[in-house]
């Protein structure tokens, strides 16, 4: 990987973290995962005037964390921009460990931010249910498949936009803490 492409990588991760250091950007993203809504609904939602909201709407676009998911049609021929949190991959296999240590930092700043405004609801009277489970546990290869298959069945199935419920945030790292042996490894 070059290092033009490192730095461009590394750019883009600062910008993340910049977007996501105002709390009104995160209250209007924690309101764009429950639904895609223009301005002046996200207005009504974080009790702002639409034009208040523009520049960090913006803010989050550049970052990467928000895209237009459609224009709608107004009265007199006008169209508001709908906006919806973007798809944000992961580094691929060959990213390097700059990149990944960006990505990582960004979804745990993400993390935190969901946190501290589940507490913060939580201190005004709203019910937001918080767990976190950190602990190890020994899986061979076939184990580790199927925890991942497990997780990837819960995510299939919880996952439907239309579905009833709350949105809910749940972040999964299954981090090996050792070398695993080589296929061709003896025993």
């Amino acid at each position: 990987m070059s290092t033009q492409g490192s730095g461009a990588s590394t750019r883009r991760w600062r910008g993340v973290h910049k977007a996501l250091a105002d709390p009104l950007r995160i209250r209007l993203l924690e309101a764009l995962w429950e639904m895609p809504q223009s301005a002046r609904e996200l207005a009504d939602h974080v009790d702002l005037p639409a034009d208040r909201l523009y520049y960090h709407l913006n803010q989050l676009e550049r970052a990467g964390l928000i895209e237009i998911a459609e224009y709608r049609p107004l009265a007199r021929g006008k169209v508001e921009r709908v906006y919806t949190p973007a798809v944000t991959e992961p580094p691929s296999d060959a990213a390097n460990p700059e990149e990944m240590a960006e990505f990582l930092g960004s979804m745990l700043d993400a993390t935190r931010a969901d946190i501290n405004a589940a507490y913060r609801a939580r201190q005004t009277g709203g019910r937001r249910e918080i767990d976190l489970h950190r602990g190890a546990l020994r899986l061979t290869d076939e184990a580790l498949a199927e925890l991942r298959g497990h997780i990837e069945q819960l995510a299939t199935r919880f996952g439907d936009r239309d579905a009833p419920g709350v949105w809910t945030r749940v972040v999964i790292a299954v981090v090996d803490l050792q070398d695993r042996p080589t296929p061709d490894a003896p025993s």
